[in-house]
């Protein structure tokens, strides 16, 4: 785990899956959790959970969900390239925002 609670991926990410069974799958991220160092992917790491009838869940029964995953088991997705990829910082209107390492292309929007 980092001490510094910094990802490389943030909410709304398209990222592909590096490892494990889902290798190789392309998903968005829904949650981000920098102080465990997980990323819950939409469609990726999903498990079953047995539930009991309650108010929210009135039928109860088994619900299948996403679970997060480790984040340096996921790599950003260029939006341009359409390749998965490392990012650097550029300097735009005075501000930092992630780049694509392949293709220079910026992977956040500029503000």
């Amino acid at each position: 785990m980092s001490l510094n609670n910094h990802l490389h991926v943030k909410k709304g990410d398209t990222v592909v899956v590096l490892s494990g069974k889902d290798k190789g799958q392309k998903g968005k991220v829904i949650l981000s959790m920098p102080k465990k160092s997980k990323v819950v992917v939409e469609g990726i790491n999903k498990v079953k959970r047995h539930t009991k009838p309650n108010q929210k869940a009135p039928q109860g029964g088994i619900i299948t969900k996403e679970a997060p995953l480790a984040a340096c088991k996921v790599m950003v997705v260029c939006p341009a390239c359409q390749k998965a990829t490392r990012t650097m910082k550029k300097l735009v209107n005075g501000r930092y925002v992630r780049a694509c390492k392949k293709c220079g292309e910026l992977v956040d929007e500029a503000k």
